[in-house]
């Protein structure tokens, strides 16, 4: 049948009906607010290139998983600046660095809301780069230790998930072992499975602290014209033992969400960045768009393209909202 028998618009003529037949909801336990964590008290400080958005002392941190806590939203992602880096990433590590510390306080004070370490080492290197560097690069197989005890230090924390982003081979299978042999074996991995070395990374730099001295992470983040092998890292991560998968960044690569969730059936995360975001801020701000609504629309694409859980620096303000 056809128009005029079929007229598409009449589930469309009030915001009642488009409620009804609406198929892709959005609700505020599917996002997940990445926090970053700074030594001290009382530390609230804004980022410069993402509005609204601070590296906070602990105390300060809790509060903001409070609130984070009466919206509703799903869980929290702990990014860490210590107070000094090394060559050793060895504050990664350490059982009192500071995620390890935000990781205590925010479980002792907020029983609902999970908590999610990012398990790398570029916060903690002197050199920015995530991992050990041998010669002029990062030595894949070395790192792995690294990458080991700190998802071991942060489940002995008390992390609900720990979700490494490093993109070394072979890291899931090893940390995975070493969750295990340490006691953690129901502590889920949230693998950056398909983490591409994005330029909408730039603000980010900013709130972790993390930019490379030398060179950039191409060499081991995935290049953006590849699809297929995103593909592979995924079905290589689930062979090693990730119980979730995320697709970095999230609004560039719907296509590659949309093919995770076809080809897999673990929960698909999407990490909607800091570039994304502060787009969509200065947008706004300059009154060139309608910030709330490019908001939930960007958010309510990645929903629909099969994440179940979105990493969002809207987290607040969409739940908020809905």
């Amino acid at each position: 049948m056809s128009f005029p028998t079929v007229r598409m618009r009449r589930l469309r003529a009030s915001d009642s009906m488009r409620r009804l037949v609406r198929e892709t909801h959005l609700e505020p336990e599917n996002f997940i607010l990445p926090l970053f964590a700074v030594p001290g008290e009382g530390i609230r400080k804004e980022i410069g290139a993402m509005p609204g958005n601070y590296q906070m002392s602990i105390d300060e941190m809790v509060k903001e998983c409070t609130e984070a806590e009466k919206l509703g939203i799903g869980g929290v992602l702990l990014f860490g600046i210590p107070a000094e880096k090394d060559e050793r990433a060895s504050g990664a590590y350490d059982d009192q660095g500071i995620v390890q510390q935000a990781v205590r306080a925010i479980k002792a004070a907020c029983s609902k809301l999970l908590v999610i370490t990012d398990v790398c080492n570029c916060e903690y290197t002197s050199h920015g780069h995530c991992g050990k560097i041998i010669g002029n690069d990062v030595d894949n197989d070395a790192t792995l230790d690294w990458l080991s005890r700190s998802a071991v230090s942060h489940a002995r924390a008390g992390a609900d998930i720990v979700a490494p982003s490093d993109m070394m081979d072979g890291r899931i299978g090893t940390m995975r072992a070493a969750l295990d042999t340490a006691g953690y074996k129901n502590t889920p991995i949230l693998s950056y499975a398909a983490k591409f070395a994005s330029s909408y990374y730039g603000p980010f730099r900013e709130a972790a602290e993390s930019a490379p001295q030398f060179g950039d992470r191409r060499s081991y983040q995935m290049d953006p014209a590849n699809g297929r092998e995103a593909m592979r890292e995924i079905e290589l991560d689930i062979a090693e033992g990730a119980d979730m998968i995320m697709v970095k960044p999230a609004g560039p690569y719907l296509d590659l969400i949309r093919a995770a969730r076809d080809r897999f059936e673990l929960p698909i995360a999407a990490y909607q960045v800091s570039g994304e975001f502060s787009m969509i801020v200065a947008a706004a701000k300059n009154g060139w768009i309608d910030g709330d609504r490019v908001m939930m629309e960007s958010l309510i694409s990645i929903k629909r393209a099969g994440a179940s859980i979105i990493l969002t620096y809207f987290a607040k303000d969409a739940a908020k909202l809905l």
